[in-house]
């Protein structure tokens, strides 16, 4: 036993014997280790490796071939200067207060919070209640769907609808006095008509409470059930969106699996057979409606692609689209592919107007709900009721927008538009 050892070998320090002679580094000692680390590092990199090159306008700029070291997230490409917000951008006007206040009061929840949208100052601040603009999300703020660029909550069991969301929505709405509103949603597949009932029902009171409100309804694609389409686009509404969010190709690679380019399309197009075209509506006490639609650059497509994914939404008598760059919510969602330059976001619309699109908002920060584009519909809704639609347009393309230094955004009318009402 060890206490039966003679006192002098337990004072002995115990040492570690190897099956095989030391060789290289070990066999040096810990001396000549640290001298060579340390010659390592007096050859090696210097606080020069570090710093960063030279700065300008443009942003960042390193040198090639000059061994400086890139610290960051060196996987990804560098957030430009023209995404990057500026001094004192932070919500703080009392109309973005007043909105909060009144949404939290009401137990409401907004796709501007829940998507961290890089527009809620803008958007909420207006200097009057006419000129700031909140998108409602309904149904709760858990999706049961999950895109690999939605920075929303989600789950399979989603809470439970509240029964009195519609009557909150339509009070907070009538509350604010606006002239124009954006409601969304998170998917519901957990409900067996998506929640279209749910949707519909709160655009039927706001219109009962403000009936000079114009609605625009964000929706989901109700998992394909086209009966849910005509339930939510014979409610009331004045504008039907619904995001394609990327081409047919790259679909699989940014959207849930449940979803799909094909299935968002005949949304749309079912929307656009039950109301009618804007200024020609099919339906005894409702107008034609406007069908609209997103496109998010920066994912991986090509510009084949995108031109592709145009042209069937003009076969589908889509009539607004807009263009806006993906930006990735957290480090636990898709990458960035590239970051579009702005001068292709004003080709986009170029393009798109030449396609025949009744509007076009394309910028790096602009959203489907994007205020601009919301401005111009509503004067293009509003005025066609009386003139017309080629008319109305026709006034209005060189009408200046609120936010027209903010985003690229014109319009205009396509032959078929114009066919329409000749």
């Amino acid at each position: 036993m060890l206490l039966d050892r003679p006192a002098s070998l337990l004072a002995r320090p115990l040492t570690r014997s190897l099956a095989t002679p030391a060789s290289g580094a070990a066999a040096a000692g810990p001396s000549a280790l640290a001298a060579r680390v340390k010659a390592k590092l007096d050859d090696g990199l210097t606080l020069d490796d570090f710093v960063r090159a030279d700065v300008v306008e443009e942003g960042i700029v390193e040198k090639e071939g000059d061994g400086r070291v890139r610290l960051g997230r060196t996987g990804e490409p560098r957030l430009p200067t023209h995404l990057r917000s500026p001094a004192g951008a932070a919500p703080t006007s009392p109309s973005f207060k007043k909105l909060r206040s009144d949404l939290r009061g009401l137990g409401l929840h907004t796709v501007c919070e829940e998507a961290r949208c890089p527009n809620i100052g803008e958007c909420w601040g207006g200097s009057s209640k006419e000129a700031a603009t909140a998108t409602i999300m309904l149904m709760g703020d858990t999706c049961t769907r999950a895109c690999r660029f939605c920075s929303v909550k989600t789950s399979r069991a989603p809470p439970p609808l509240d029964v009195h969301e519609p009557e909150n929505t339509a009070e907070a709405i009538g509350r604010w006095g606006i002239g124009y509103v954006v409601l969304t949603s998170v998917d519901r597949d957990d409900l067996p008509d998506g929640g279209a009932a749910h949707f519909a029902s709160t655009i039927r009171r706001i219109k009962s409470k403000s009936p000079s409100t114009l609605i625009e309804a964000l929706t989901g694609d109700f998992h394909g059930s086209l009966s849910s389409v005509r339930e939510l686009a014979l409610s009331g509404l004045d504008v039907y969106a619904h995001n394609v969010e990327t081409s047919p190709e790259c679909t699989p690679f940014v959207r849930d699996r449940r979803a799909s380019f094909a299935q968002s399309l005949r949304v749309l197009e079912e929307a656009k057979r039950v109301r009618g075209r804007l200024g020609a509506g099919v339906v005894d006490g409702l107008e034609g409606v406007v069908t609209k639609t997103s496109i998010m650059l920066g994912v991986g497509e090509t510009e084949e692609q995108v031109m592709g994914a145009l042209k069937q939404l003009r076969q589908s008598e889509v009539d607004v689209v807009t263009f806006g760059q993906y930006m990735r919510p957290t480090k636990r969602h898709m990458k960035v592919h590239r970051y579009v330059d702005p001068a292709e976001f004003e080709r986009w619309k170029t393009i798109a107007e030449d396609m025949g699109f009744l509007y076009v908002a394309s910028g790096p920060l602009v959203r489907s709900s994007y205020k601009a584009g919301e401005f111009f519909i509503k004067n293009v809704i509003e005025k066609s009721r009386a003139r017309g639609v080629a008319k109305a347009v026709k006034d209005l393309a060189a009408a200046v927008s609120p936010l027209a230094g903010s985003s690229s955004s014109s319009s205009r009318v396509g032959k078929e538009a114009e066919k329409s009402q000749e």
